[in-house]
């Protein structure tokens, strides 16, 4: 019987999260668990483009994915450089692998890549999160969404907007498939770990009574004026509530350059990035999370905590219509802080298919689209 060759592609830190419930599934199916055929191989290729310690080695600890199989090693660099240093590699990993299928999940750089290379390679390409849409062309990602999508041989999609988003783009009705929010799967997976993780004890903090900022895009962090008004409007709010403020590497960059870096005290807790359980943990304990990252939407949106995302827009729709999320500006947060505070700690509900199960129906969809 011919044995099915995957090779499922991880970029960057939100990547992870999305490919070790489907690599658990996968060792169900060997085992014979699943009751699917055919049997499944599966290789996992680390493009390298996140290779900070504290932004990809412990994710790999701490969700038990394997090493993987192949790590390209790109590093960082522009969008350009990125991309081709991907293109010129992966291409190279599918010459010798010759896989079946290239699973690619989200919207980072790694992902439209490798795809690219796959169309032209004639390699289908199943997309987990497929047809997320933010409509705002100035974000990376977006362009990366909509390429990724155009190429792909089977997308999977996370929720009723993203299958609308690619029906309306032209996309054959056959490819698409509802499959739900693999996030949640490892979410699930975690959160007994995530709840012992001792994180509050850490920190000094209490379920309710502090917020969680992360702060990454460039939108925010690359400009003096908009950086220093974001830090002057934290520490306004936390002469209020304390606040929690783990800080990515790109916007500890920004705030040394700018010498606008807060002083450390009992108000604003700084950190390095956090692993996931950790974040996990403050993002279920949190009065509100303030944010900018697309899985951090999602996880606050399962906790039903109160989430601003400081951007104007969003590729997760349904957690505005259904969750726990809104947007919010600069020159509003403070305003928008207050409001929050003065409703119910839990709103919102959690949206349909975020049940734990997105990775069997994501492998049932591989098996069923294979010859």
């Amino acid at each position: 019987m011919h044995r099915l060759k995957l090779v499922i592609v991880a970029g960057a830190r939100p990547n992870f999260m999305k490919i070790a419930p489907l690599f658990k599934q996968i060792y169900a199916h060997r085992s014979g668990k699943t009751g699917l055929n055919p049997s499944v191989e599966a290789l996992l290729v680390h493009t390298g483009q996140h290779y900070d310690e504290n932004m990809s080695e412990v994710f790999f600890r701490e969700l038990g994915i394997r090493r993987p199989d192949i790590n390209l090693g790109v590093g960082s660099g522009t969008h350009a450089a990125q991309t081709a240093a991907i293109l010129t590699s992966f291409e190279r990993v599918c010459e010798n692998e010759k896989p079946d299928w290239v699973v690619v999940v989200g919207d980072v750089n790694s992902t439209m890549a490798c795809t690219l290379v796959c169309a032209k390679m004639g390699v289908r390409v199943a997309h987990i999160e497929a047809g997320l849409r933010s409509f705002d062309r100035t974000m990376p990602e977006e362009i990366n969404r909509i390429v990724t999508d155009a190429l792909a041989d089977l997308l999977l999609t996370p929720s009723d907007d993203a299958n609308d988003n690619l029906l309306r783009e032209g996309i054959a009705r056959e490819k698409v498939k509802l499959v739900g929010n693999i996030m949640i799967d490892s979410l699930l997976d975690n959160l007994p770990r995530a709840r012992s993780s001792g994180t509050l004890a850490r920190f000094g903090l209490l379920p309710g009574e502090f917020i969680y900022v992360t702060l990454h895009r460039p939108a925010n962090v690359d400009g003096r004026a908009t950086l220093g008004a974001l830090m002057a409007g934290l520490s306004k709010i936390s002469e209020r509530i304390p606040i929690v403020f783990p800080i990515h590497p790109r916007t500890r960059k920004m705030l040394a350059e700018y010498r606008l870096m807060p002083p450390q005290n009992d108000r604003i807790l700084l950190s390095e990035p956090l692993g996931y359980l950790s974040s996990l943990c403050l993002a279920e304990n949190a009065r509100i999370v303030v944010t900018d990252s697309g899985g951090l939407q999602e996880e606050a949106t399962f906790f039903r905590t109160p989430c601003l995302t400081l951007r104007p827009n969003t590729e997760r729709p349904v957690t505005l219509t259904l969750g726990s999320n809104r947007l919010t500006k600069l020159d509003s947060l403070l305003d928008d802080v207050n409001d929050v505070l003065a409703g119910p700690w839990r709103r919102g509900q959690v949206p349909p298919l975020w049940d734990g199960r997105t990775a069997e129906r994501v492998l049932r969809e591989i098996l069923t689209a294979s010859p």
